[in-house]
């Protein structure tokens, strides 16, 4: 019989039902996991899943019994990779979920950045229309999507899906080759030209050592002023800092941020301390996480389990 650990079952909603695993378990599962919790839940565990709690070498190290850990969600940063390969713990994450999800909510703040809504959307709790008297007002501009150049960062399946949508609207698209490359692959065009050339630029790359701050405040200086920055990939991929800099200097024109450095971001977070900017729109990790999506996720992930379990694991990293 497999022990089963949840670490952070809060990570998925309620209403989203978790498929019982069609093998012979005994499971557990706790709404959230503090790192001094881990070690002592996991003693007897054989398979974990997590979906943001971490698993270095040094809890991983305690955990005798560990098997398998099936990560709900696509992103590995939080698993220490090379001591599971060391040690023979099989790691499976989510794959191909949120293809609709993820590009579809940049889409969105894509069309709001262009065309100012929520500046407008201010503009009028503060009384602006009655002030102009006129049947409308442009105190914000507003620009078409259609025939736009939109760069991406990632050219993985979430990079393609935001193309397929972009193309659909009348959008060029280009992606970026890796920061650095002295040469392009085919399909790709140097990293500073598509900074220089988006109108809109959205990241869709893991997070590493090599993409920690790869948007800095140098980065932001290639890019337009009539420019925005769309991160729905990681937080960490964005120097926050320099970002908040580039709104105020109008060294592009806005921003749209699903993922931040530290989540929850508390107040001292330069993002949030200016969420009132009307060109930045935040929003809390929540671009992978329609209905759809996340029932697709929790089925995934059962059936990782169950693969696993049968000798045949699948979606291993």
């Amino acid at each position: 019989m497999e022990t089963i650990v949840f670490l952070d079952r809060a990570t998925i909603p309620e209403h989203i039902i978790i498929p019982q695993p069609s093998i012979d378990c005994q499971w557990q599962e706790y709404a959230t996991t503090t790192r001094e919790q881990v070690i002592e839940r996991l003693q007897h565990a054989s398979i974990v899943i997590t979906n943001k709690v971490i698993l270095d070498a040094q809890v991983l190290s305690h955990c005798p019994q560990l098997k398998m850990i099936a990560i709900a969600a696509t992103g590995t940063n939080n698993v220490d990779l090379d001591y599971c390969r060391q040690n023979s713990i099989i790691v499976s994450n989510i794959q191909g979920y949120a293809t609709n999800s993820v590009p579809e909510h940049v889409l969105a703040m894509m069309l709001a950045l262009k065309r100012n809504l929520v500046g407008y959307h201010q503009d009028i709790q503060a009384g602006v229309w009655q002030q102009q008297k006129q049947f409308c007002f442009f105190s914000h501009p507003i620009t078409d999507i259609a025939g736009s150049t939109l760069g991406i960062i990632g050219k993985g399946g979430l990079g393609n899906a935001v193309a397929v949508l972009a193309k659909a609207l009348g959008m060029k698209v280009i992606f970026a080759e890796r920061k650095g490359a002295e040469t392009c692959r085919t399909g790709y065009s140097p990293f500073a030209d598509v900074l220089a050339q988006a109108d809109v630029l959205t990241l869709h790359c893991p997070l590493a050592e090599q993409t920690r701050d790869l948007i800095g405040s140098e980065e932001l200086k290639l890019m337009k002023k009539t420019s925005i920055l769309i991160n729905a990939g990681r937080g960490g991929l964005v120097d926050e800092e320099a970002l908040v800099d580039a709104l105020h200097n109008q060294q592009i024109a806005g921003a749209g941020v699903d993922v931040f450095t530290q989540e929850p971001a508390d107040d001292n977070n330069p993002l949030i301390a200016n969420a009132h900017l009307p060109n930045l729109i935040l929003t809390p990790h929540v671009a992978w996480g329609s209905d759809a999506a996340i029932q697709t996720l929790a089925n995934q992930l059962i059936h990782n389990i169950e693969q696993f379990v049968a000798g045949t694991p699948q979606n291993r990293v």
